[in-house]
């Protein structure tokens, strides 16, 4: 499948890499604080994915015991994609005016972090509350008391809270900032294969490089 910008770099996986891809991404969506990347040509590969199983399942003898699991393989991939795009929505619905505002303020060649559906969602879902609040609350109150701003409002994702994560690459000299006011800043190794309790925001770059996977 090729790429969702239409240039010449091409996701060339297999199927079993594909469901590994789409696993990561719905654990690290799952557990990140955060709205993460939008991952637009690997939810289309795996719905294409799908439909060739499907497909093969049903030129397939019936009562063949591989018929049951390969029809098993198919729901649970179903289950972990309708979670994964959930899961985003979720975060949509929460935190929709600093994802439109993040995804507003993006530099030209970095990555979206919402599809064009989600974006148009995010959009509407901002618009609908916005209207909400005018009609329902806004119109009584005083005229110097009728605007609202929603960036201020609705609450922030916690990039300070702490994550769980695996290792996949090595990474050397990672700061972590400190704890408490009387420590200080130091620095760390991540070996390949350990797991590690730690501030989300210290290691944002690497879930988003995929050097860590969250857990």
């Amino acid at each position: 499948a090729a790429d969702s910008d239409g240039g010449s770099e091409e996701l060339v996986l297999t199927p079993a890499q594909l469901i590994r891809s789409l696993e990561q991404a719905w654990l690290n969506e799952k557990f990140a604080p955060e709205l993460l990347e939008s991952k637009p040509e690997i939810i289309e590969c795996v719905v294409e994915q799908l439909d060739h199983m499907e497909a093969n399942l049903k030129r397939a003898k019936k009562g063949d015991l591989k018929v049951s699991v390969h029809h098993m393989e198919i729901e649970r991939i179903r289950y972990v994609l309708s979670s994964y795009l959930r899961c985003r929505l979720v975060k949509i619905e929460k935190f929709f005016p600093h994802v439109l505002e993040k995804e507003k303020s993006r530099a030209e060649g970095e990555p979206s972090i919402l599809s064009p559906e989600e974006f148009a969602f995010a959009k509407e879902y901002m618009a609908n509350t916005e209207t909400y609040l005018k009609n329902a609350a806004l119109k009584h109150m005083p005229p110097n008391l009728q605007k609202v701003s929603l960036l201020k409002s609705v609450p922030k994702p916690n990039l300070d809270s702490f994550v769980f994560l695996r290792v996949l690459e090595r990474q050397e000299n990672i700061l972590v900032e400190p704890e408490t006011d009387e420590q200080r800043e130091y620095t760390i190794d991540l070996e390949e294969g350990s797991q590690h309790l730690i501030r989300y925001k210290t290691i944002a770059p690497l879930v988003a490089s995929g050097a860590v996977q969250l857990i």
